[in-house]
């Protein structure tokens, strides 16, 4: 597997053309994707014009960037203009995005090819992206496993060599999950880094926009491609930019560095002990690189599930209010007034994990209810926050497993919402507090599945 950076490299030296490269990752995917169903659109005229037109620069001498001409996949829910933006959803079908994302104008000027919509969990619910309402994505390593969810399209097309590098999006682990499961590198920027604008809003306080690549590096050149203030986003970061690939240490020495353990996240039930190998495994390799490990405790993680299934469901509730059937995507040919238009058009265009969430969140937000678990949601948020602030006063960075399992397979938990929550244990508190993460892979498993 070719990373972006290393492809990059050969489009500068000449030693082959985006043409080239992109009909390449189009045969893998044509081969592959009967199995892999990474995919929702692959527009191979579209792929191969922007490829042309690269290649076009670069003869001209007007590249735009030494990125050029890569190609990089883009997530259901990410506003591409001209193009299907679906949130794998009936309800959006016949949508087409009259307008670009923010990070899609970013990676237009640097040249980047776009490369096929990935499929999803329906607008970002679900860790399995099972939840899809048009094709259920295989594991790579093993097609009769998940890829996680709900950026599970991305992070399969990345790990089967479909395309090298993809955007996802994370609300409580949907990015690095998917990642663990299919042995790539997953990061979910710090809140307000990425801007938001052009992303289909799920929980628009808890929503980062990030890649999914075959290394730290590449995770790094595409966070300074699509980073930056955003005055479009409201919640976009004012600050100035940073290299991130550049600042990456090119030996890996990690000497001075103070990796805090949290001990809760070795005490969760349910912990594979295979997977508890592996970490341990990886910290000793950590400290033979000079790294130093301090234990730590997060103590109020432990509401941190309970706590996100109430704002991220509220915040939901609102947000997809807006699909009503009439101002835009499919409207019930059974309305019969308007009423009807709103009732019929969301319940036959909405999936059952969206109906549930959506009914979740309009509960707790209703009268009588708002104080007893929204505002004693976000409250727990604030303690979550504030354990994070202790910590990092005393380590780095933290180190944890990114899923208590490897991929289980398909159809396993899609009918027990409460062990499929179970599999972002790790991950949620990050979007509650609004740090960054990242999931890197740790060896695999004894069963042949990636561990993170």
């Amino acid at each position: 597997m070719q990373t972006i950076y290393e492809i990059s490299d050969q489009l500068e030296k000449g030693k082959i053309t985006s043409l080239e490269i992109c009909q390449q990752y189009l045969d893998t995917a044509t081969k592959k994707e009967d199995k892999i169903k990474a995919f929702l659109s692959l527009d191979k005229e579209f792929i191969l014009k922007q490829a042309i037109e690269s290649d076009e620069r670069r003869k001209s001498g007007n590249k735009l960037s030494r990125y050029d001409g890569v190609p990089i996949a883009i997530k259901d829910n990410i506003a591409v203009k001209g193009q299907p933006c679906r949130c794998a959803s009936k309800l959006l079908e016949p949508l087409e995005s009259p307008y670009n994302a923010t990070v899609i104008e970013k990676l237009k000027g640097a040249g980047i090819v776009l490369f096929g919509r990935t499929n999803m969990d329906e607008y970002a619910m679900g860790s399995s992206c099972e939840n899809s309402a048009f094709a259920n994505t295989a594991n790579p390593h093993n097609t009769e496993c998940v890829p996680g969810g709900s950026s599970g399209g991305s992070a399969a097309a990345v790990a089967a060599n479909e395309v090298p590098a993809a955007l996802g999006s994370d609300t409580g682990g949907s990015i690095r999950q998917p990642a663990s499961f299919c042995g790539v590198v997953g990061f979910k920027p710090t809140y307000g880094t990425v801007s938001r604008y052009g992303l289909v809003a799920f929980a628009s306080s808890l929503d980062q926009i990030g890649p999914i690549t075959n290394s730290v590096k590449d995770a790094a050149v595409l966070l300074d491609l699509i980073g930056g203030h955003d005055k479009k986003d409201s919640t976009s970061l004012n600050i100035p930019s940073s290299n991130f690939a550049e600042s990456l240490p090119e030996n890996g020495d990690l000497k001075g560095v103070k990796i805090g353990l949290p001990k809760e996240s070795f005490e969760v039930e349910g912990l594979d002990a295979g997977v508890k190998d592996k970490i341990e495994k990886a910290i000793e390799s950590m400290k033979k690189l000079g790294a130093e490990f301090v234990d730590i405790s997060l103590p109020h993680t432990k509401y941190a599930i309970a706590a996100y299934y109430v704002i991220a469901t509220a915040e939901a509730s609102a947000n997809l209010a807006r699909f009503d059937g009439i101002r835009y995507g499919k409207r019930s040919e059974n309305a019969k007034n308007l009423i009807d238009t709103y009732l019929k058009s969301r319940g036959e265009g909405f999936g059952d994990e969206v109906k549930r969430r959506i009914l979740l969140g309009t509960f707790v937000l209703s009268s009588g209810y708002y104080d007893a678990y929204y505002l004693k949601a976000q409250k727990t948020r604030t303690m979550i926050r504030k354990d994070f602030e202790k910590a990092f006063s005393q380590c780095d960075v933290m180190l944890s497993p990114t899923a208590p399992t490897t991929a289980f397979k398909i159809g396993e938990k899609i009918l027990d919402p409460l062990q499929m929550s179970l599999a972002d244990i790790y991950t949620i508190s990050l979007n509650l507090t609004g740090c960054c993460g990242i999931s890197i892979p740790a060896g695999t498993h004894s069963n042949g599945l990636p561990v993170g």
